[in-house]
């Protein structure tokens, strides 16, 4: 229980004001969750109180007073997350930054200033009122941008662009005492002092709470193409995918699936998948300047992988087919989600992302289940589903997580290529990461947050 709550509320009603607080039972409750799949997904506390600050300033004074009452911080963004990071587990304030949502585009800089609780979509939005783009699209568009930061997301893109650590300038953070820290801007290049802004980027809340951020902005690409390439072999696809990229090649997605899959996928949505040949896909998206240069892409392209066994590539230009196979391949996850025990986010070297697949196809053969595979295989990234299954215990069903784990960890891998550690992978920590880290980790919080206030429970283990 939260020891003097009473005067807790009042502090932090003269600080953003009555209409800005969130006590009542029923309307807390969607702030104690976000998309972590059921079974491992922590139980969170419901002694909490959420608060909407609406500035930085402000952002500042709750943590000052968190400090004072020795209460806990939950940072919260659009709640997409998928490893339990914006779940409170112990009493205090949630901290839902979702009134500061401004975006401001500086379009002679190319630079997008955007407010912690603003969304990805509002960013796209935003930047295409001007002709500019965020070339990397981490996923699910209700995502804030302060979330997008704070766990360095990554995407179908990242192959081409990079994950969300190039795209940002500079940085305003709250430190866990209050303290307003202001790092970087607008300018591309900046080497006045350590670049702490790093340090924040992917710390998943733990060392400060990100208030705003500077994101570099590209102008939009002109002309886009979408290939799905089915293979009747998974050797074939890899190795066609292999050959793209050491051709020099650089699509903006290069993802793979097999056809259970994206059917299961498409059922959910209510349609049918359009390729009818082929058991295992490659979806090649291309994006340039210049139509020339992505015609020129298309046909070596098309070259490569009918050189390696592939059936007839279906290719298309039009806005609304590439729109329609997107959304497919993005909706996977949804599809599987109700059945799902856990997404796993298991990241391996791109020359081996064939062994490490057929090592799953092993482990789906050794416990007789079902583990949906799919991902970014231009830059190693593979999602690996444990399915829910008839009896098996949840014991067996993390071991077959274990197992998937251990798979990429021999190829040198690790076990999250984009979702981050949270709560519910932060029993690997250790393994993965070793001693020294951990150390490393708690001294730099403890210099930071010695009242242990910010996002307890997360990335550290044993916290």
């Amino acid at each position: 229980m939260i020891r003097d709550f009473k005067s807790l509320i009042g502090d932090l009603k003269s600080v953003v004001g009555e209409q800005w607080i969130v006590t009542e039972e029923r309307a807390v409750e969607r702030y104690l969750y976000d998309e972590t799949a059921f079974g491992v997904r922590p139980e969170p506390v419901r002694d909490v109180v959420v608060v909407k600050p609406g500035s930085t300033e402000e952002v500042s004074e709750v943590l000052k007073i968190a400090n004072k009452y020795k209460v806990s911080v939950h940072v919260r963004g659009g709640g997409t997350g998928l490893v339990g990071g914006a779940i409170p587990t112990k009493p205090g304030i949630v901290l839902s930054l979702e009134r500061m949502d401004k975006v401001t585009i500086d379009v002679d800089n190319m630079v997008a200033e955007v407010e912690a609780g603003a969304t990805l979509g509002k960013l796209i939005e935003e930047a295409e009122k001007h002709n500019l783009m965020f070339p990397a699209h981490p996923g699910d568009e209700g995502a804030t941008v302060g979330g997008l930061v704070a766990c360095n997301a990554g995407g179908s893109r990242a192959v081409k662009t990079g994950v969300v650590r190039n795209y940002v300038l500079g940085l305003e953070i709250v430190l866990p005492n209050g303290d307003i820290l202001r790092l970087g801007g607008k300018t591309i290049k900046n080497n006045m002092g350590y670049n702490l802004a790093h340090l924040f980027i992917g710390s998943e809340g733990v060392l400060g709470v990100i208030t705003k951020a500077y994101i570099r902005l590209y102008p939009k690409w002109r002309y886009t193409a979408t290939i799905v390439v089915p293979f009747n072999s998974r050797v074939d696809a890899f190795r066609a995918a292999k050959k793209i990229l050491f051709e020099g090649l650089t699509p903006l997605a290069l993802e793979y699936f097999d056809r259970k899959v994206i059917e299961t996928s498409a059922n959910y949505l209510g349609t049918t998948w359009p390729v009818k040949e082929g058991e295992y896909y490659l979806m090649i998206i291309l994006a340039e300047a210049l139509e020339d240069v992505l015609y020129v892409e298309m046909e070596h392209i098309d070259n490569i992988v009918r050189s390696e066994g592939a059936l007839e590539p279906f290719v298309t230009q039009r806005d609304d087919e590439q729109k329609s196979l997107l959304k497919i391949r993005s909706e996977i996850f949804s599809a599987l989600k109700e059945e799902t025990f856990d997404i796993l986010d298991t990241t391996v070297p791109i020359g081996v992302v064939d062994r490490f697949i057929e090592n799953v196809i092993d482990i789906e053969k050794r416990y007789g289940v079902w583990l949906p595979v799919y991902g970014h295989v231009g830059d190693g990234n593979v999602h690996v589903h444990v399915m829910k299954h008839k009896g098996f215990s949840k014991e067996q069903l993390e071991k077959i997580a274990e197992d998937v784990y251990d798979a990429a960890l021999l190829l040198g891998g690790t076990i999250t290529g984009e979702h981050g550690i949270g709560y519910i992978r932060r029993k690997y920590v250790k393994k993965v990461l070793g001693d020294a880290w951990i150390e490393t980790v708690k001294k730099l919080k403890s210099v930071l947050d010695p009242n242990n206030i910010l996002n307890p429970d997360k990335v550290l283990p044993g916290d």
